[in-house]
């Protein structure tokens, strides 16, 4: 009798153990599935132009955005599951001058930028040099 309780008790344990792994959390950050975490960095150039780089983890999307303050989207890039790295440089010389929002978004987590269009205005010499 004490032969058959051991591996029935063995048994009884390593059902337990593997049923508990089972239902065991398997996200424990509380991040949604299929969501990739991501880092950008965004500047400009002496040229006036914007320089937008994100790297991601796969499995997820990445979608990048350049809007007007109106929300008309002047610019759009989705990055699939598969990509980890983007690189562009934005010419924005055909925009006009204004507020844009370039807005990087994995579906959950949203990063927002302000980018300021201004045209220079020339100015004249403060300076007059004559001969006489």
């Amino acid at each position: 009798m004490k032969t058959f309780i051991k591996p029935l008790l063995v048994a009884f344990t390593l059902s337990f153990v593997t049923l508990s792994a089972s239902f065991a959390e398997t996200n424990p950050i509380g991040r949604t599935t299929g969501v990739a975490s991501y880092k950008t960095g965004i500047y400009t150039t002496i040229e006036g132009k914007l320089n937008v780089a994100v790297n991601k983890e796969t499995g997820g999307a990445v979608d990048i955005r350049l809007k007007k303050a109106d929300g008309k989207v002047v610019y759009t890039q989705h990055l699939g599951k598969n990509e980890t790295a983007y690189r562009v440089r934005l010419s924005l010389d055909e925009l006009e001058d204004g507020v844009y929002q370039l807005e990087i978004t994995n579906g959950v987590e949203t990063t927002t930028q302000n980018v300021t269009v201004a045209t220079k205005q020339p100015t004249t010499p403060s300076r007059i040099v004559a001969v006489n």
